[in-house]
């Protein structure tokens, strides 16, 4: 089987997106952290929490700043993962982040308004 020249996976140029653009990066948490809301959705906003992470800095360099291993971030920030608070903090807090609270009822608001605009594009 011969390897494609020029090819690169979706990931790797999803990680090289976020590094590029900063706004982006924090637009594409901020709405992947509204999902950690939904099980089902839950496992969406970890990845996404895993590839702006890997984006700025790696997987290992994270952790290391966050103060946990680099096995227990993997886990933490996989489909499945069960973050705990601390973890997210100190992830957030290595990327030069921070966790803020909305009221759900302005969040709801702007979804609506984003997806108005949307549909009228």
């Amino acid at each position: 089987m011969s390897k494609l020249v020029g090819v690169v996976s979706h990931h790797q140029r999803e990680v090289e997106e976020l590094r590029e653009d900063r706004e982006f990066a924090v637009e594409y948490l901020r709405v992947a952290m509204e999902s950690l809301d939904n099980p089902e959705e839950r496992g969406g906003g970890l990845l996404a929490l895993r590839a702006v992470a890997e984006a700025y800095g790696g997987l290992g360099a994270v952790a290391a700043q966050a103060g946990i291993s680099r096995e227990s971030l993997y886990r933490a920030l996989s489909p499945k993962g069960n973050p705990t608070l601390k973890t997210l903090v100190a992830v957030l807090k290595s990327v030069g982040l921070r966790l803020s609270i909305a009221e759900k009822q302005q969040v709801e608001a702007e979804q609506a308004k984003a997806g108005d605009n949307y549909a009228a594009a």
